[in-house]
């Protein structure tokens, strides 16, 4: 009982965390870009991709490990689309982790540059994407821990 409580801790806390990193990205590409921003926005990735990190393994242990076992979360659909939409949120953070490295290293190139608008704002729709639909995940969770799926 002591693990599985643990694990599921362990797995909202970095659930909760990856929000949060996710949600500081949305708020400051929506403001003006100045240097320290952007050195920021690029940690805050950086920490966004740990609790990511986290997340799926935390998740692993619960569905291995946890007092439903394995046979409960991978007999049925949901485990696929969590990982489906997990997957997804992944591919997308690829493109704004990429801008990231791309604007510092122009910061550092000529520390005069500005981002342009157009690609901060596509930038911005593509970390609110991730955001939209993270946020379908615990959706998921929840039919999937009520074993409604079956």
């Amino acid at each position: 009982m002591w693990t599985d409580a643990i694990l599921a801790y362990l797995h909202y806390l970095s659930i909760f965390l990856l929000f949060a990193f996710l949600t500081v990205q949305a708020v400051l590409i929506k403001r003006a870009l100045d240097a320290s921003t952007i050195r920021l926005l690029g940690r805050m990735d950086i920490w966004y991709f740990g609790s990511a990190f986290a997340v799926l393994a935390t998740g692993f242990l619960r569905a291995v490990f946890g007092a439903k076992g394995p046979d409960f979360y991978f007999s049925g659909w949901p485990i696929y689309a969590k990982l489906g939409l997990f997957l997804a949120v992944g591919i997308i953070s690829v493109a704004p982790t990429l801008t990231y490295i791309r604007w510092r290293r122009m910061l550092d190139h000529d520390p005069a540059w500005k981002v342009p608008e157009p690609e901060q704002k596509k930038t911005r729709r593509l970390v609110m994407i991730e955001v939209h639909l993270a946020a379908l995940i615990p959706l998921v969770a929840v039919i999937m821990s009520r074993g409604l799926a079956r």
